[in-house]
């Protein structure tokens, strides 16, 4: 009995722990399984934020593809570039005023914009954007088509070409030697010729070093590299250039240039015809902006009377021929020029008195005319130059371009020398600037036997007025009021003013045995004649050369400014604004001076 109740009570307690271990079992299996799902739930959500997240990269991804988009005609090249900016945001342009952002208008940080400025102001175009270009970009074709279809003979001249600069970009001077190398037929190309005028540059140093030696490894010795111990100045490094130079010809340009295809070729063709030539060939302008090319078509290389060179009209006959591809006659070069070595050395090189830049461009074009060679601009020779909007060598180039003006007319324009003191409002005699030692350029004139410069207005350039019947020059001052000047006022107004005096060249007149009288000087523009419109009280301004105008006026120094066709005169009034202004009215007889009188013309 006791056995029996035993046993059954001892099988109740198994079947009870078996009964409470399914039960623990069961409990950890869901306790498990709770777990189990938390974990799905978190791996879910951890795996819809990792998915959201992703999401929002691409839209940031598009949206840097979007804003990199930026304007065609400003950077095309930047594309390439990795610091455009990531969004597209707004960004402030912190430089409104900055001849740089005026016309380049990229989405560039705030940091880009400052680190862009830097680099313009330093070096008077856009290096920011020069350092992102490809440096052997393609160039447009801008050559008259029937430059295409020429050949030339094969037995070509050899060519040196020298390269000047001072604290250049070093983009922009490997962008120039890879386009002379990619586009010049290498048994032609004898060697390019870097001269730097004592840059402090860094990067002018080592690392171009660096560029030259990669050069060689597959043109040995063709980039030799000439440094200054002390800056020279521009006619100083083109002679150290030429020096240096062993190449039947010598192409002396600026660093800051691209060459096109064919470059060399029309220009070797010319020499090798005619070794007494001095040859230009056609600058297309690189936009110190966007450094995207401007193509210009073939003119003349021309001068003022203060010797700045400008643009100028060919002579008629060129036109005539009706063929934009052929050669053409120029008075002067603008300072790239190409020429057979030994006769550059022949007619005297350069005169190695100019003085760090300006004029000696001028001085060569004359001197080559009177001493027994010419000028020609080589339309299917094209460079692109890249035209700085300012020179950061030096910040005032008038007092240097004076001096220079002055030391070629002592030494080259005879009796027209005075009209380069009319052009720097200077005396007549004893201006009192030191234009240095000439007794050598005089020897040389004379040993090669050089032409008068009469001749060289005759024939060469009639266009340069040689207003050898200018009786008086520089400003006009009325005695009512002498701190106040005649004045050409806004060009666009053709309109003359009483302006306080300041003696340049918007204040610079001039009267004519004739009778005209010239306000201002404007480069590249005709002058203008004051004349008498016939009715009303205020002067105007015409070109000079116009016709059936009242511009001619009868004045002796000290006495009145009368017209001769109407009798009204010049003179000054109070006007409504409580201040002086000039009026042409009835004569009382005011007096007027002008600034310098040439006395042996006989006006006084």
């Amino acid at each position: 009995m006791r056995l029996g109740c035993t046993r059954g009570l001892a099988l109740v307690l198994t079947v009870t722990v078996l009964l409470l271990y399914v039960a623990l079992v069961r409990k950890q299996i869901w306790t498990h399984e709770e777990h189990l799902y938390q974990a799905q739930q978190e791996l879910s959500v951890l795996r819809q934020d990792i998915l959201h997240r992703l999401e929002g990269i691409e839209t940031q991804i598009q949206a840097i593809v979007q804003s990199s988009h930026i304007d065609q005609r400003d950077a095309h090249a930047v594309m390439q570039s990795p610091t455009l900016k990531r969004d597209r945001r707004a960004t402030k342009n912190l430089f409104p005023n900055s001849n740089l952002f005026k016309k380049w208008h990229p989405d560039l940080s705030e940091e880009e914009q400052r680190e862009a400025e830097e680099l313009f102001q330093r070096y008077g175009y856009n290096v920011f954007l020069s350092d992102k270009i490809p440096l052997e970009r393609e160039l447009p074709e801008t050559r008259d088509h029937r430059c295409l279809t020429k050949e030339y003979p094969s037995d070509l001249p050899t060519i040196s070409v020298i390269l000047i600069y001072v604290d250049e970009a070093l983009s922009v001077i490997k962008r120039a030697i890879c386009s002379i190398i990619n586009r010049t037929p290498s048994h032609l190309l004898k060697e390019i010729i870097l001269v730097d005028d004592r840059s402090t540059n860094e990067d002018l140093q080592g690392k171009l070093n660096a560029f030259i030696d990669f050069i060689h490894e597959t043109r040995p010795g063709l980039v030799k590299k000439v440094r200054h111990e002390e800056r020279m100045g521009l006619s100083q490094a083109r002679l150290s250039g030429w020096k240096a130079a062993t190449g039947d010809v010598v192409a002396i340009l600026d660093a800051h240039i691209e060459v096109y295809v064919q470059w060399a070729e029309p220009l070797l063709a010319r020499i090798q015809a005619d070794r007494r030539l001095v040859l230009s060939p056609v600058f297309d302008v690189v936009n110190f902006y966007n450094m995207e090319v401007t193509p210009y078509q073939a003119a003349a290389h021309g001068f003022d009377w203060a010797l700045w060179c400008q643009y100028d009209f060919f002579k008629q006959e060129w036109y005539d021929r009706n063929d934009q591809s052929l050669p053409a006659k120029s008075p002067s070069v603008m300072g790239i020029f190409v020429v057979d070595r030994l006769f550059f050395e022949e007619i005297g090189t350069l005169d190695g008195g100019m003085k760090t830049y300006g004029g000696e461009n001028v001085e060569l074009g004359i001197r080559v005319w009177l001493c027994g060679g010419s000028i020609e601009i080589i339309p299917c020779s094209k460079v692109a130059h890249i035209e700085r909007a300012h020179k950061p060598y030096t910040q005032n180039l008038n007092v240097l371009m004076k001096r220079n003006a002055l030391r070629v007319a002592e030494v080259w324009l005879d009796e027209y020398k005075i009209n380069v003191n009319t052009a720097w409002n200077l005396p007549p005699t004893d201006h009192g600037i030191d234009i240095g030692d000439v007794s050598e350029r005089k020897r040389l004139r004379e040993r090669l036997h050089c032409k008068p410069f009469k001749w060289y207005l005759d024939n060469v350039y009639p266009r340069l007025d040689p207003l050898d019947d200018l009786l008086g020059y520089g400003v006009l001052i009325n005695s009512l009021k002498t701190d106040v000047c005649v004045d050409q006022g806004l060009l666009s107004r053709n309109t003359p003013i009483l302006y306080v005096c300041h003696h340049q060249v918007s204040q610079a007149c001039g009267y004519r045995r004739r009778g005209d009288i010239y306000i201002g000087q404007s480069n590249f523009q005709e002058r203008r004649c004051l004349t008498d419109p016939g009715s009303g009280r205020l002067p105007v301004l015409h070109k000079c050369s116009k016709q059936q105008i009242y511009k001619y006026w009868d004045f002796k120094q000290g006495q009145a400014i009368k017209n001769r066709d109407t009798g009204r005169c010049l003179e000054i009034a109070i006007g409504p604004n409580g201040y002086y202004q000039l009026h042409i009215q009835d004569c009382s007889g005011q007096r007027w001076t002008i600034q310098h009188v040439i006395k042996d013309r006989g006006f006084s």
